[in-house]
């Protein structure tokens, strides 16, 4: 594994109420969240990303109100659609 170094000003811990290794991981599920939301990764590797099994992202998901679903309605009845 990678390890990666950020300067993170002092007061960001304070006003997150986190310690540095807790902000860290908070860092690691956020960026994967988001990296999910915006359709550049799948879940399985979103889950690898922030360190967590595949069902707790899908929770932090949910914290984070973001659909685990990468399919919208839409999408859905369009391939409903051309399936026949």
């Amino acid at each position: 594994m990678t390890q990666l170094t950020l300067d993170i000003p002092e007061d960001a811990f304070a006003a997150l109420r986190k310690d540095p290794m807790e902000f860290g991981r908070e860092l690691r599920i956020a960026a994967a969240v988001k990296w999910y939301e915006l359709e550049l990764i799948s879940q399985g590797r979103a889950a690898e990303i922030a360190g967590l099994t595949r069902a707790e992202f899908i929770t932090a998901l949910g914290r984070y109100k973001v659909s685990p679903f990468q399919y919208t309605a839409e999408d859905v009845l369009t391939e409903l659609a051309n399936v026949n």
